[in-house]
């Protein structure tokens, strides 16, 4: 696990002219908050650091963890004095890391720490986890966190898909990673709780057939339905459709990919669909993951439009 101690010494040096000049632009950076050991390791002595304790420059939040100035402090600050009492190596993670991401807001604080350490800290979830590396934790606005892949990944234990796909989503609209960028991370990370759901909600959202194994799933379903054989690749209304029934005004389009569409992409949908509307047309819309794995929900919909239309 990277170690995020935020330091602005190396080695434990001692930097007695600098160190409070430095202490301020280290508390700007860690959201009103600094620890014990970093005062130290900037040149302040014991004394110096009761001193300020009784004269209400700092103020107790944790053992070893101070508030600079005063003693209320940010939702940052907050996460922030849980990072640093749970001592090097420390990150926000799972709900507390997903709230400051901002993919969906919690008031849980969650840090994970190294393997073997075991820390309990009062008003804080600390996960003891191996198998974390330096390409699983980063800084975001000063705070050390696990990445939004990893975030993603240990939200997918606890969460409804529903949700779950709404952090996906939130993450993409946020551009801090896109399904295909997060499908390429799982590939490659070693897996943990979380990977399995995450991947598959993300290939259902992905998958993608062929034009011929569209063609082979879809056209039996329709088959059972009673629509009989569809026109394919025609051309109605200045679009290439999927699927077309001249009898019935019927057209069915498939989507391979649902997220991360563009909006040259989804404005184009709207204008398909608008344009076969307009011309006395039925158009339905449906994706090929349906089309594969759900075949029940196509055929039922799909009998329920042609007994509408042939009515």
């Amino acid at each position: 696990m990277r170690a995020c101690s935020l330091l602005p010494v190396m080695g434990g040096k001692k930097l007695q002219s600098s160190g409070r000049a430095g202490v301020w632009s280290l508390v700007e950076r860690q959201h009103g908050v600094i620890a014990r050991r970093q005062l130290l390791d900037l040149g302040f002595s014991r004394h110096a650091i009761e001193h300020r304790l009784n004269t209400g420059r700092l103020h107790p939040v944790s053992a070893g963890i101070y508030a600079v100035g005063r003693p209320e402090f940010t939702r940052e600050g907050r996460w922030m004095a849980a990072v640093l009492s749970c001592g090097l190596g420390a990150i926000l993670s799972h709900a507390a890391a997903g709230a400051h991401w901002g993919l969906r807001p919690s008031s849980l604080i969650e840090v994970s720490v190294p393997s073997g350490r075991f820390r309990q800290r009062p008003g804080t979830v600390v996960h003891r986890r191996s198998g974390l590396g330096e390409a699983d934790a980063t800084i975001h606005r000063g705070i050390p966190v696990t990445t939004p892949t990893c975030t993603l990944i240990d939200l997918a234990v606890r969460l409804p898909l529903a949700e779950l796909e709404r952090a996906v989503n939130e993450a993409d609209r946020l551009k801090l990673l896109t399904p295909g960028s997060l499908r390429a991370d799982l590939e490659v990370i070693p897996s943990r709780p979380g990977s399995a759901r995450l991947g598959g909600l993300l290939d259902r959202h992905t998958f993608v057939l062929t034009r011929s194994e569209l063609e082979q799933i879809f056209i039996p379903i329709a088959l059972r339905v009673g629509l009989g054989l569809p026109l394919t690749r025609q051309w109605l209304n200045g679009f290439e459709v999927d699927f077309h029934w001249p009898h019935l005004g019927l057209v069915v389009e498939t989507d391979g990919l649902q997220y991360h569409r563009t909006p040259f992409q989804q404005a184009r949908d709207r204008l398909r669909d608008q344009a076969h509307t307009a011309a006395g047309l039925t158009p339905l819309r449906f994706t090929q993951h349906q089309v594969k794995f759900h075949p029940g929900h196509v055929e039922r919909t799909l009998r329920a439009v042609a007994g509408r239309l042939a009515a």
